[in-house]
């Protein structure tokens, strides 16, 4: 196809790669290597001539393979851009130019190799078979929640009766350890509360507390793992003077009106009940939906074919490592030995970065299908939502957003989840008992 007496052809190497072919006269690229030569000449500095007033021949003698090499950026960017807009292509990645220079009299010809976004006509989003889960509380689900509570309001209670340790009670301590007979103090602290059988100390110390009496001291012998988190102790061998200062029991709170004054926003013991099941229920809906979605998403993945662009591919592993280093680095871990770690760890995101792009690009392509699309008071009311979430004012938290180039990402978001509740609504829903068919 040609534009004038431009000429431009687009060849389709794969679903998700075209190779453009471009074909400039020369009376366009003589134009635009006049103007580069003037833009050049301007404040060119030769020596014996004024910025503006060096001869052509000098210029094109010291700056011509300078000259050329501007031009050709000029033609490749103007011409590669016009032709991505005029043939409405969507390109993931930066071109890969190809070119065998300017000559004289001749065309300029240059391709541009460039993957984009593949076309998908997406089939079988309609009519799904899910299966039908319950969110309602169950009497086990409340009693469980309910012991949570208890023992986030326990107390410890030194029993009274005159009797040894055994596995299962807590015992307070004091303790003063050493390595090569030296005294360590990040090896020492009284009135220490510890679980015997908790498995919660240094291997093999609690063992050796079972049978002591309280006032009782003994010497513990342990030897630190290799791998363990302090390197400095790491596989160093410890002596521990302990003392049992006391043995205790753990006393859950009775499940009464009194119960209820620990939280201030429930009057009654029913009140809080209440609250329980309704908490509950929000957690199962939330977990019921999260398996739904991935249950879709595999549905749909077994009934359309989506070619993969791997520079969207290597997009999001690049994001998926980016958050598991945030997610160590914020959890006191060396940055340096975080960053080690995650790229260590590179290949093994590829698959599910893979999924998650042919999820993103089915999605957007349901979408564009069915006429579905994100308002921008739609947009703006997430985003406030959000801020609120993080204590955060609207005007402050979309600022940031713009910073760290996520608004798009929640405008994706946002369409997604618009495309599954369609997806949804447009299932059928089965008894969890009936074979579901794929």
């Amino acid at each position: 196809m040609s534009k004038g007496d431009l000429a431009v052809s687009i060849e389709d190497i794969s679903p998700v790669k075209k190779k453009i072919s471009f074909e400039i006269p020369w009376d366009e690229t003589k134009k635009e290597l006049e103007e580069i030569t003037r833009l050049v000449g301007k404040t060119a500095k030769v020596k014996g001539f004024r910025p503006g007033k060096v001869p052509r021949p000098i210029l094109e003698k010291q700056y011509g393979d300078y000259i050329k090499e501007e031009t050709i950026n000029s033609l490749v960017n103007r011409f590669y851009w016009q032709a991505v807009d005029d043939y409405k292509l969507t390109p993931l990645s930066r071109p890969e130019i190809e070119q065998e220079g300017i000559k004289n009299e001749m065309p300029f010809a240059f391709t541009a190799t460039v993957e984009v976004e593949p076309v998908i006509e997406p089939v079988g989003y309609k009519g799904l078979k899910l299966e039908k889960k319950e969110i309602k509380a169950t009497e086990e689900e409340i009693s469980l929640r309910f012991k949570q509570l208890q023992e986030m309001y326990a107390t410890m209670e030194e029993i009274s009766e005159d009797r040894p340790t055994q596995k299962g009670d807590f015992v307070s301590i004091s303790f003063a350890g050493s390595i090569d007979g030296k005294p360590r103090e990040n090896l020492k602290a009284d009135d220490y509360l510890l679980h015997l059988g908790s498995g919660h100390f240094i291997p093999g110390f609690e063992e050796q507390l079972i049978g002591m009496k309280k006032g009782e001291e003994k010497e513990v012998s342990v030897t630190f793992p290799t791998d363990y988190q302090n390197k400095e102790l790491a596989g160093k061998e410890a002596v521990f003077q302990v003392v049992l200062k006391a043995i205790k029991e753990k006393k859950l709170p009775p499940l009464d009106e009194d119960f209820v004054k620990n939280f201030d926003r429930y009057e009654t013991f029913d009140d809080l009940r209440a609250a329980v099941i309704e908490s509950i229920e929000a957690e199962k809906a939330k977990k019921v939906k999260s398996e739904q979605r991935e249950a879709i998403v595999e549905k749909l993945l077994a009934s359309n074919e989506v070619p993969t662009p791997q520079s969207l591919v290597d997009r999001q592993i690049m994001y998926m490592m980016m958050d598991t280093h945030r997610y160590w680095s914020m959890r006191g871990m060396d940055p340096r030995e975080v960053s080690d770690i995650v790229l260590s760890m590179k290949d093994m995101y590829r698959e599910e970065a893979e999924k998650l792009v042919k999820t993103f690009l089915l999605m957007k392509s349901i979408a564009a299908k069915e006429g579905i699309s994100v308002t921008e008071e739609e947009k703006v009311s997430y985003i406030r939502e959000l801020a609120a979430s993080r204590g955060m004012d609207y005007e402050t938290y979309r600022e940031r957003l713009k910073e760290e180039g996520m608004v798009e990402q929640l405008e994706l978001d946002l369409l997604t989840n618009k495309v599954f509740a369609f997806i949804e609504e447009n299932s059928e829903y089965i008894e969890p008992e009936t074979e579901v068919k794929p």
